[in-house]
């Protein structure tokens, strides 16, 4: 099995106000960081409205961040904190700068920026003017961006991206796609992502050798 057989296309489902998906990243370019991958944020709304979202104050938050988010991070060695801002923050609009960000060439750099935002920062990511100062940061025309989410320019993109996720038969964040056959749900390991982009690799070879063969290249 080699690492040089093409690029493999992992898509990672996860929402700003999920630490879980925060803590993903680390595994996620750990593991491919020497690989021949795309990997691509997909958006997933844990609580769309109106579903009522969590409050730190309440006893689930600061239980479940207890039990398995903080001891985790600490493992991971991730700086993480479970934010102050009450209620959560709904993800759309954020989701919805998403779309207008991966039209402008920022994609990539968007969702690591929003998560850190919300669980480094504390920021309310529900905000416009939140929003626009982060795009500002990356280097996206503020103004625009501002005037979009205002406007609902990308509300319908944000729409078809969750009918994706339906398609996907996404219901937990993070959830990781590597190749066609290789799923993860959850925080994965260095290991299990390096493995399962190995194997997509190898998946990808048989199928362009079967093509050439059919084809007689």
């Amino acid at each position: 099995m080699t690492e040089a057989t093409g690029k493999v296309n992992i898509k990672v489902w996860s929402d700003y106000v999920c630490p879980f998906c925060m803590l993903a990243e680390g595994p996620l370019h750990e593991a491919t960081h020497d690989l021949d991958v795309e990997i691509e944020w997909m958006p997933f709304e844990l609580r769309p409205f109106p579903t009522p979202t969590l409050r730190p104050e309440d006893e689930y938050l600061p239980a479940i961040w207890a039990r398995a988010v903080y001891p985790m991070a600490r493992r991971m060695g991730v700086d993480i904190t479970l934010p102050t801002v009450s209620p959560q923050p709904y993800s759309r609009l954020a989701f919805e700068g998403y779309q207008y960000a991966a039209e402008h060439g920022k994609a990539a750099e968007y969702t690591p920026r929003m998560l850190r935002a919300f669980f480094q920062e504390d920021l309310d990511i529900g905000q416009v003017d939140v929003l626009t100062g982060i795009a500002a940061e990356l280097g996206l025309d503020a103004a625009q961006f501002g005037a979009a989410l205002t406007a609902g320019t990308y509300t319908e993109a944000h729409r078809e991206a969750l009918r994706t996720a339906e398609a996907y038969r996404v219901s937990v964040a993070p959830t990781i796609i590597i190749g066609e056959r290789h799923r993860i749900e959850g925080v994965p390991s260095v290991v299990q992502i390096r493995k399962a982009v190995l194997e997509a690799q190898a998946d990808q070879a048989v199928m362009r050798g079967a093509a050439c063969s059919i084809d007689g290249c």
